[in-house]
Formats: C-alpha cells, sequence, structure tokens
C-alpha cells in the first residue's frame, strides 16, 4: 500500500510521492514548550517535526515546510485546561490485530499498522455516498465526487469480518452519505446482529423519518423505524447543529417530526451531533444541551464536534471559524449560568481506570479507550426541573471522580491477583462509594439509585446496566477531529474511531477523512461506480437531483404551523417566530 525511501527520504502511497522531514521549529520569546510532535504540510502533505507551545495562554502548533515555509495553527484554547486533561494520558496496549506492515512513517501505513497504540472502540461503516442533500459545506457526497460508491453486501460481510478480529466488543456506527437511502439497511442491520456485533450505531440527519411522515403516512414512518429498532439498532446518531432555522439549516424543520416518529416506533436511544463552527452556532450550545433535556425520554446525550476544516484556507479565514475543545466548554459554561464548568469535563483516556478494573472483575480483557488526551472529552449531568427551567448538576459534583478514578486503577491491580474476584471486587466497589460519594450534593431522588447502578456497571458489565445509567444522565461529550492545520501524528496513532474499507484495511479517522486523496477516495474510486452506470443499473431516480429533499414556502409552512414543530420548539419559538407570520404563539388571538 505505501513504501518509504529513506536515502531520498519519500514516501509513495496512492500514486504518490510525499517528502519526509524538515527543521524543527523553535519557541520564540514569551513561549513555553509545551511538547514535540510530528505533523504535515496541508499544502504538500510533507511529514514535518513540530512543535506545540505555549502562548498567552493557549497552545499553539507550529511546523515549517522547506517548499511552503511557516504553518502554525491555534491547538487548544486554555494551556492550563490541556495540562489538566493530558494528565490522563495513556500509552495503549496496541491495535489487537495489525492489517498492514510497517512500510512508511505514520500516518502513512495506516490501516492498522504495528505503531498504533489502540484498538476500534467505534468502527464506521459506509453504507453509500449518496444523500438527498447536498449541504454547501459538505465534502462527501455522489454528485461532488463524480461517482457512486455503495458496497455490496459481501464487501461489507468481509469488512466487518475483517473488524472483528481484533476480539474486542464491536461497535459499528452505519454512516454515509445517508444510509437510510439504502433499500437494504433493515437486512443489513439484521446480518451485523447475526455476525455478533454488539451495539449498532445509524449515523443519520433523520429526514427520511419525516419524509415518510408527511408524503407516506405516520403508519409507515413508524414502520420503518420500528424494523430497524427491532432489527438491532441501539442509537441513533443524529446531525443537530442548532435549535434555530439560521445555525441548523441542514434539518431544523424536521427533527421534531423524526422524534415523534422514533417515540411511535420505540426508538428510545438519540445522540445529537452538532458541528461547532465559530460565530455559526457557537451561541446556542446551552439551548442545544437544553433541547436535549426537554427531550430525555429519547435523547441520551449530545456529542460536539469542534469544525475541522477542509480544503486550502487563508490563516485569518480559519481564525474566524476555528473553535477548540476549551471554546466550546466556556461557551457551554457562560450559556448555562456556570452550572456546567471547564472543571466537570475529563478526557477519554480518564475512562481506563473504569475499563481495567472491570477487566480484572470479568478475568479478561473487554474493551479500553487510550485515545490522546486532546482527541475528546465528556461528561455527565442530571437534569432537574426547577421553576420552569432547568437545573444540570454535573456527575463531578456528586462524586470526587480523580479519587475514584485513580482507586479503581489501583484496586485493579490487587482484584488479578485475588481468586473470589466477585466478592472481593465487589466490597471494593461499596467501600469506592463509600469514599467518593458527596452524598451531600446527591439529589434527594438519587441516593438510593446512584450507588446501584455504580455497582452494577460493574458486576454485571451489560448494555442493560449502562442503559439505567444513561436514562438517568444526560451524556454531553466532544470529539475534536484534526484537519491539515492541525494534525498531529501522536493524537492519530492513538486513533479509537475507525473506518472499515473494502480492501480489508481499518484506517483511523483523521488518515480517513483528512488524507482523504491518499485513503477515503483513493480506495472508493476502486470500488466506485460512475454516475452514469449507477443509474443504468438502479435507475435514473436513485442518484442526482432525482433524490434530493428540497423544501419549499409551502412544505415549511406546513412544517412550521403543525403543532408536532410547535411544541417541541416552544421555549425557543418566540425568536424566529417573525420568519414565520402564521404561527400563533401563546396569548395571540
Amino acid at each position: 500500500m505505501s513504501s518509504y525511501d529513506p536515502v531520498r527520504r519519500i514516501v509513495r502511497i496512492a500514486d504518490r510521492e510525499i517528502k519526509v522531514g524538515g527543521p524543527l521549529p523553535k519557541p520564540r520569546k514569551g513561549e513555553r514548550l509545551h511538547r514535540v510532535t510530528q505533523s504535515i504540510c496541508p499544502y504538500c502533505y510533507r511529514l514535518l517535526p513540530a512543535i506545540i507551545v505555549e502562548r498567552d495562554g493557549k497552545l499553539y502548533i507550529r511546523k515549517v515546510c522547506p517548499e511552503h515555509g511557516e504553518i502554525e495553527e491555534l491547538y487548544q484554547g486554555s494551556s492550563e485546561f490541556a495540562r489538566r486533561i493530558e494528565k490522563w494520558y495513556i500509552e495503549g496496549r496496541g491495535p489487537r490485530y495489525v492489517y498492514t506492515e510497517l512500510t512508511a512513517p505514520c500516518p502513512y501505513s495506516c490501516g492498522f499498522c504495528p505503531l498504533h497504540k489502540n484498538h476500534t472502540a467505534l468502527a464506521n461503516l459506509v453504507l453509500t455516498n449518496r444523500c438527498d442533500l447536498d449541504c454547501w459545506y459538505c465534502f462527501f457526497f455522489a454528485e461532488k465526487l463524480g461517482f457512486v460508491y455503495e458496497p455490496t453486501i459481501e464487501q461489507i460481510r468481509f469488512m466487518v469480518q475483517q473488524y472483528l478480529k481484533q476480539g474486542v466488543t464491536p461497535v459499528i456506527q452505519l454512516t454515509g452519505g445517508e444510509p437510510t437511502l439504502r433499500e437494504d439497511i433493515v437486512d443489513i442491520v439484521k446480518m451485523l446482529r447475526e455476525m455478533g456485533v454488539k451495539h449498532i450505531q445509524l449515523n443519520t440527519h433523520g429526514i427520511k423519518f419525516t419524509k415518510l411522515y408527511l408524503f407516506e403516512g405516520e403508519e409507515k414512518a413508524v414502520a420503518f423505524a420500528k424494523a430497524l429498532r427491532e432489527a438491532g439498532v441501539n442509537t441513533v446518531y443524529m446531525s443537530f447543529d442548532g435549535i434555530s432555522p439560521k445555525a441548523n439549516p441542514k434539518n431544523h424543520w424536521e427533527v421534531p417530526f423524526t422524534f415523534h416518529v422514533f417515540r411511535k416506533a420505540g426508538m428510545t436511544s438519540v445522540v445529537l451531533v452538532p458541528t461547532v463552527i465559530k460565530g455559526v452556532n457557537t451561541h446556542e450550545l446551552g439551548d442545544i444541551i437544553r433541547f436535549a433535556a426537554m427531550n430525555m425520554d429519547i435523547v441520551r446525550g449530545v456529542n460536539f464536534q469542534p469544525v475541522s476544516l477542509t480544503g486550502m484556507i487563508k490563516r485569518a479565514e480559519r481564525e474566524k471559524l476555528r473553535v477548540t475543545m476549551y471554546d466550546v466548554i466556556k461557551k457551554i459554561e457562560e450559556q448555562t449560568d456556570g452550572q456546567i464548568t471547564d472543571k466537570d469535563w475529563f478526557p477519554v483516556p480518564a475512562t481506563v481506570s473504569i475499563s481495567e478494573f472491570a477487566e480484572a472483575l470479568a478475568g479478561g480483557f473487554k474493551f479500553e479507550m487510550a485515545n490522546h488526551p486532546e482527541c475528546g472529552v465528556a461528561t455527565y449531568v442530571y437534569v432537574r426541573r426547577v421553576n420552569g427551567d432547568f437545573e444540570f448538576i454535573p456527575i463531578t459534583r456528586m462524586i470526587d471522580i480523580e479519587g475514584f478514578l485513580n482507586y479503581l486503577l489501583e484496586k485493579a491491580e490487587e482484584l488479578k491477583n485475588k481468586r473470589s474476584k466477585f466478592i472481593v471486587g465487589t466490597k471494593i466497589l461499596f467501600n469506592l462509594i463509600g469514599k467518593y460519594i458527596k452524598w451531600s450534593e446527591v439529589p434527594g431522588e438519587l441516593k438510593r439509585k446512584l450507588p446501584k447502578m455504580l455497582v452494577e456497571i460493574f458486576t454485571k458489565q451489560s448494555y442493560d446496566a449502562l442503559g439505567e445509567w444513561h436514562y438517568n444522565f444526560l451524556f454531553l461529550g466532544m470529539m475534536h477531529f484534526m484537519d491539515l492545520y492541525n494534525y498531529d501524528v501522536e493524537r492519530v496513532m492513538r486513533c479509537n474511531i475507525s473506518y472499515l474499507m473494502p480492501d480489508g484495511r481499518i484506517v483511523p479517522f483523521c488518515t480517513f477523512n483528512v488524507l482523504n486523496d491518499l485513503y477515503r477516495d483513493y480506495v472508493q474510486k476502486k470500488y466506485m461506480f460512475t454516475l452514469e452506470e449507477w443509474k443504468k443499473m438502479k435507475g435514473e431516480n436513485t442518484v442526482g437531483e432525482a433524490v434530493k429533499y428540497r423544501r419549499n414556502l409551502q412544505l415549511i409552512k406546513r412544517l412550521t404551523s403543525d403543532p408536532i414543530y410547535i411544541n417541541a420548539y416552544k421555549p425557543f419559538l418566540h425568536r424566529w417566530a417573525k420568519l414565520y407570520p402564521w404561527i400563533k404563539l401563546d396569548g395571540e388571538n
């Protein structure tokens, strides 16, 4: 797949030659060196030494390409926050299965190679690149790429078989394009279940459920959602960029109807996924959380994604759009009146303490998320209604999380050498609960449930036990995917969100999508159909304008006049009601 000429210092990959090496930048006056890593030139993909420096309380990544000069980019919005989360750095125990030989420096042997530090925790399976939208910012739909990529059932089976070689709990996200365009999607879900996939996520904008509801009736829409749920879809991972039509033009109008269908169908696990762009939706982050809280009967969490910039963008333009995890967290703090602060978020590898204790208790490896701390952070909040508004109580107020996690790690080692693991482990858990729960901060209605849920998560180690937790707490997460400007090879080596490829490789997210012409597009073109070939095989109405979902004023009026829409957005509706003069708010004639 790739090769490296150490004499000429050139990598050959995907029919390209890419140079390796450049000068190591030095910190300037007033800067403090945070760490040294490797990065890439956004213009020629040259592999470069890079430094991450602290300046004015923020972190910046800097590299110098011999051909294209110095490139510097904001890396993290707070150096203090970075130091706190990077305390949880974990080296990782490897990919569990090696798919490609190490033939070139990282990230040019991706697939996983022996250098990779982590197994796959979530495998993305692209079912199609067809989409019924054509959003201006999207880089991945058939008409823009000029070809259709849609793997056959046999290819899908092969890709999943490759994934299962890692021997970890298999979790797959069905993605696209828009995966609900596939007529055989229910059969695909059934097949994955039969192959032993434990958790299946559907990544969708949700519009198909609304289209069915509007144009073919509620019964048809509910039947489709129910068929997916019964086939094995555990979670709907749904795009949701804001509460207003301006911040979320993708599916603002349709979300209430999609939720209505989900409720009728018993689809009770939805995660909202906002892509966060400075100045576009950063003013609505608190309200996105409130919207999730309003719908906690089916919404289990919000997973924010600070924007990953694609294409060649001047630095000044990047600065207008760039937002880091810390920036998002501070906006959330401001917009929840200080209820959820930066101290309430912990990085993904903090969970290794939990997985190691669970491993010691079960007597065998199951799962580990040894990502780089800068890849993502998360927290849980308990939600209460107070005087018509929401009160958010982060789990960090109820539990000394740092003490809790350190204690688990310490006891995991002790438990490995015990024979009566269950008895000893249960005793450790009760000691843990007595020592680290801040009982005075636990709401009264949770005092009995909280310890029971914690014990059952570890002792049962089941989806039912985890499900009980997620019915009581709202998950808030953040995944900061990289781009060509802030690329950090240390991070990609620890990536655990992967893509399954039809050539048998498994590729980390931030090589698959960031180096798309070397990985995603290069491989998919080998398995593609031209648009004309696809039309001849499947029909004129399966790609192009024929599949596009177009709103007109009549449709928007129909949607926004419906009580389902009005009730869904009631607390926020006055902000944009002037757009729709036909909407009657409470108190109006």
